[in-house]
């Protein structure tokens, strides 16, 4: 059986809250991984992967086949789990202080004592993935391909874990500063030059409603293979062949909405669109046509994600997608830097 390393955090009230956590022991030979899911909570999809996974795992455990120790986080935040309103999870941001909940690990880390539940928790949660050689991270998007994102040290190594997964396109970035948790765990990698061997990565399992066994078990399959071949579970495993394509961060087209309104989209995920193309339009008044305005696309390129409500407010972003040159709206930083 896995051994139970849950830990507890405060939330507003001063009540403690649990974080569940299992760890499957390994023979100590090969690479030590963390996996975790909903640290933005309001992102289902990899909490049903990494609990179908566990339960492979626990057979691999019991069949003396774990070559490291896995450490499994299925549901990394109870403290925004919690934060139904009208009817919706709101689980990005903490409502009381309004931190994202994926921002500045690195800076709660660093405290000797953090002075808020957020800080808290995300002190605790980077000493539990800080020993790992191995750390991935479970992500949704609003509507989206499956996608990767991965810091270039770890690449073209993260292609086998991109094909794995079955994602269409890995974004490959460089400097993030804005303290997410996979930027935190790899910093240190990164300073004393120890990425060999090593792997993180944000794995984006396609959209907020993509939640289904087909897949959840799809994914965790992917998964499990891919632990395989990089050699945390003894069981051979034919590589996957699967294409996907690579874009650097600085090359992804990001379209805001230039008015509120109607959103209706004309083309669908995964379409590639030509510059200057059409592909969405927004009504701001109904029953006014001079009212709408359309969107085309600021060069040729791959539709990866897509606004998920069909009401959109001036500013947000419509879509993303891949592209050949360098956005001429690329400041630096990631690709969402709230």
């Amino acid at each position: 059986m896995p051994q139970d390393i849950s830990f507890s955090v405060r939330n507003n009230n001063g009540d403690a809250v649990r974080v569940g956590a299992w760890r499957y022991a390994g023979d100590g030979s090969g690479p030590n991984v963390h996996l975790q899911a909903g640290v933005h909570a309001d992102e289902i999809a990899g909490m049903l992967v990494l609990h179908l996974l566990m339960q492979r795992l626990h057979t691999a455990e019991t069949q003396g086949r774990l070559k490291g120790n896995i450490t499994v986080v299925p549901q990394a935040n109870p403290l925004g789990i919690g934060q139904f309103r009208q009817g919706r999870i709101l689980g990005r941001y903490h409502d009381a202080t309004g931190h994202n909940f994926n921002r500045s690990f690195d800076q709660s880390a660093a405290m000797a004592r953090p002075s808020t539940c957020v800080q808290q928790w995300q002190k605790k949660l980077v000493q539990l993935a800080a020993p790992a050689d191995v750390m991935l991270d479970l992500h949704t998007d609003d509507e989206a391909l499956p996608y990767l994102y991965v810091h270039r040290s770890f690449w073209p190594r993260g292609r086998e874990l991109a094909a794995a997964m079955k994602m269409d396109v890995a974004i490959i970035w460089d400097d993030g500063g804005d303290g997410s948790f996979e930027e935190t765990i790899i910093a240190p990698w990164i300073r004393d030059g120890v990425t060999a061997g090593r792997m993180a990565a944000t794995l984006e399992l396609r959209g907020q409603g993509d939640v289904s066994d087909r897949f959840a078990e799809q994914d965790a399959a992917g998964l499990y293979n891919w632990l395989c071949g990089c050699g945390v579970i003894d069981e051979s495993v034919a590589p996957a062949e699967w294409p996907v394509e690579a874009v650097e961060m600085g090359h992804m087209e990001t379209i805001l909405a230039p008015q509120p309104g109607v959103l209706i989209f004309e083309k669908e995920l995964g379409d590639f669109v030509e510059e200057g193309q059409r592909f969405a339009r927004i009504l701001r008044t109904p029953g006014d046509p001079s009212s709408e305005v359309v969107l085309h696309a600021e060069q040729a390129g791959r539709l990866v994600t897509r606004y998920r409500d069909r009401l959109i407010s001036q500013g947000m972003g419509v879509a993303k997608f891949t592209g050949s040159r360098v956005s001429r709206n690329w400041s630096g930083g990631l690709l969402d830097p709230n």
